[in-house]
């Protein structure tokens, strides 16, 4: 079990994803994303997300993630912060997002 203030400290936030591209160097096929913050700035991530999500698709899109993590190195991009997302019957992830339009930054809680 956690602790209310552990949960605390992770900081969820709502992003609108801006820009999609491949990410051909990583070990399992995933997209290189650029998501606004709001206040919080622009970060990426390497999500595997390809299965359930055509590139086209996902611009516009608000999704939530872990923003403060330290920058994580995969192959030769540095992600930024965690797309959350839940498994499904066949492991692929399916995006979380609000099921209305929030202000880039808003916080999960």
């Amino acid at each position: 079990m956690i602790t209310w203030a552990d949960f605390e400290k992770i900081e969820m936030r709502v992003g609108t994803i801006l820009e999609v591209v491949d990410f051909p160097n990583a070990k399992k096929p995933a997209y290189q994303l650029r998501i606004d913050f709001g206040e919080y700035g622009i970060k990426r991530s390497s999500a595997q997300i390809t299965t359930l999500y055509k590139k086209d698709e996902l611009p516009g899109r608000q999704v939530i993630a872990v923003v403060n993590f330290p920058p994580k190195q995969i192959a030769n991009f540095f992600s930024e912060c965690l797309v959350l997302g839940v498994y499904n019957e066949n492991n692929d992830v399916v995006l979380l997002q609000p099921s209305l339009f929030v202000q880039n930054g808003g916080k999960i809680g």
